[in-house]
């Protein structure tokens, strides 16, 4: 019986030492980093919006985080592997910035270009709806003279204030690209080279 435990126990401590990940390391010699940038740090499970972010800033790794080509470490130039530049990853998706880094010049305009646009859709989107509501109140208002003009003010609201977002567009369009000529406004700018040493 004493037999039967020692040789189950080496047994134990054998696969215990020797496990299949152990043979791995062995077998490739591979080095790996801790985290990714896009949150992914083993054995820890990726976050949800994990496969998005490698898509947006790993465009040639897998999306299976089982190959671990986010945070394989390069054996020549020792680093993990680098993003795809002129990209983030924000949590309104991967917004391209056409830049290097946020140093580079007109960085921080296409930046702000990034997000104009994207208040202009919310606003555009919104006076969309409100005419549409606008829309839906004098079609059924049967008649009824206030419900009619509350349907109008609706509706006129939201053609107003579609016209004030789409002429707010073309004024910052028109001060920051042509008037001003702010680097990076238009969103297609050349990064700066970084010198090489």
């Amino acid at each position: 019986m004493k037999r039967f435990f020692f040789v189950f126990f080496l047994i134990f401590l054998f696969f215990s030492i020797f496990n299949k990940q152990t043979f791995l390391v062995f077998a490739q010699d591979q080095r790996y980093a801790t985290c990714d940038q896009c949150g992914f740090c083993p054995p820890k499970q990726p976050p949800s919006n994990w496969i998005k972010c490698v898509q947006c800033l790993y465009p040639n790794a897998s999306t299976d985080p089982n190959t671990l080509d986010t945070i394989k470490i390069n054996p020549t130039t020792n680093l993990p592997p680098t993003p795809k530049p002129g990209v983030a990853y924000t949590m309104i998706g991967c917004v391209q910035t056409n830049l290097r880094s946020i140093q580079t010049e007109g960085a921080a305009a296409s930046i702000t270009q990034v997000f104009l646009n994207l208040l202009f859709r919310i606003v555009g989107a919104i006076a969309l709806i409100y005419f549409l509501y606008g829309v839906f109140v004098i079609m059924t208002s049967q008649a009824d003279p206030e419900r009619l003009n509350y349907g109008k003010r609706i509706a006129l609201g939201a053609i107003v204030g579609l016209i004030f977002s789409l002429t707010s567009v073309f004024l910052v369009n028109l001060l920051g690209n042509d008037i001003l000529k702010i680097p990076g406004f238009e969103g297609q700018i050349t990064p700066i080279p970084t010198p090489t040493p």
